[in-house]
This record gives structure tokens, sequence and C-alpha cells, in this order.
């Protein structure tokens, strides 16, 4: 085994997918994935048909997750969802990915709420970092992640409980991955970020994925690389097979 830190591997439905086909999409992967072994599986279907896909994967290794929530109990937030409504369906939530950054305007504040409340109701939270093309192309990776990133961890009290993803921005669903140096190296600023704001051992624990266009071709050259634990996968985790084809090269690398 390469690694301490167990595998992850998510499948982000986005908006997509209708009732009738996230419940066959979750059989097939349910059917599919079998028991993985050594290695952590978990979707996010949109808020509608989570109880649908939580049915199918009922008895299965494959958890659920939500792809956000809203900071608060109740109120008068008119289309969002509370984590209490998500405690005890999910096990995951997905926070600050990069398309709620760029269309609804998240802040790393904003962020950093969805994480500590994640954290509050017993849902791990994928927090997600990442540069945009014009700060890859200014040469701004670095800052970007490390402000990302100790911008979402602030008054976290247990950060090993938390979920990184880095997603560069101009990789995701443009069929564009980074190379395998860009995404070892953006992860690497990142456990580096934690370990000198919380010490090496914290960072070490911390599971960080690579998001942004992972699929059955670079998979591989993609996990061999040191430091990275998975991936949050988008277009391909909406293919039951290239999505069980990426976990099936996760789980190659930990025989490895």
């Amino acid at each position: 085994m390469t690694s301490e830190r167990r595998p992850l591997i998510v499948g982000n439905w986005k908006m997509n997918t209708t009732l009738a086909e996230a419940r066959i999409l979750a059989y097939n992967i349910v059917h599919l994935v079998g028991v993985p072994k050594d290695v952590d599986v978990a979707v996010c279907p949109p808020f509608v048909s989570l109880p649908i896909v939580a049915e199918a994967l009922r008895g299965s290794p494959v958890a659920l997750g939500a792809q956000n929530l809203y900071p608060a109990e109740s109120g008068a937030y008119t289309g969002e969802v509370a984590p209490n409504m998500l405690q005890g369906l999910c096990s995951y939530a997905i926070v600050g990915h990069s398309e709620r950054r760029a269309y609804f305007a998240e802040t790393d504040e904003f962020v950093n709420a969805k994480v500590r409340t994640a954290l509050e109701y017993d849902l791990t939270p994928i927090m997600c970092v990442g540069e945009t093309l014009l700060q890859h192309e200014a040469g701004e990776t670095t800052k970007v992640l490390q402000t990302q990133t100790m911008g979402g961890l602030v008054d976290v009290e247990d950060v090993s409980m938390v979920v990184i993803a880095y997603e560069p921005v101009w990789a995701i669903g443009t069929g564009v991955a980074a190379t395998p140096d860009d995404a070892r190296e953006g992860i690497a600023v990142i456990r580096s970020t934690i370990a000198d704001a919380r010490g090496q051992d914290v960072a070490d624990s911390v599971r960080i994925l690579y998001g942004g266009s992972m699929n059955p071709q670079n998979v591989a050259s993609l996990l061999e690389q040191p430091g990275i634990d998975g991936g949050l996968i988008g277009g391909a985790s909406l293919n039951v097979e290239q999505f069980i084809a990426l976990v099936r090269a996760a789980e190659e690398r930990e025989r490895e």
C-alpha cells in the first residue's frame, strides 16, 4: 500500500440525471463495484435524488454525499438545504466547488462556514480549492491555494476530518486535465500549507483528492503521484463503466 491514507473516489453528478436515471445509475454502480478493496467510494447526486439513491445504495459499501449545504439549520433561505436535512442521509457534503465560487460568488469565509457546519452535523466536508486559468498563467497558483486552504479551515478543530479536493478550474469540464506534475505540485502546496499551520502530522492525515477531468485514460498517471489520495469525478461519474474503472485504478494503486 502506498499510503496510510485510504483512497477515496467520489462521483459528483452535478445538475444531471432525472430521478429514474439517478436510480438506474446508482443501482448499476452498486452492482458493478462489488466490495472495493482498500478504497472508499461515494456518489453525490442532485438533492432531489438523494432519497432514491440512498435506497439504491442501502447495504452496499458506496457512501452517499450531497453537492452542497447551507450553513444554517432553518430559516428564510429559499432554495437552500440545511445540514440537519442531510444528517443521517449523507456521509459527505461537497463545499466550495469552483462552480459555486464562480456562479454564486461563494467566498472563502462562506466556504469555511459550510465546512464547520458539515462537521457539526456529522458530515465529512469535501472542500474544493483551485486556481482559475488566469491565475494559473499569472503564476498565482501557490498564493491562491494557500489562501483558499487556510480560509476554508479557519476555526476547524480537527482538520483530519476534512477531505480536500484540488480542482484546477481550467481543467474542470474541459476535457483537459492538469498534467500529473501540475496535480502533484498543487496538492503538495495544499499539504505544506496545512503542515505550516497545523503541523506535519495533521497534514499527513488529510486526504487530498484531484478533481478536474480525471478519466480512465489518465487516472493511473495521476494516482501514482505522491500525495494524491483519489479523485472528485465529474463527467466520468455519469458513465458507470468509466466510474468503476477509476475505482479499480485506485484499488490497483493500493496493491502496488
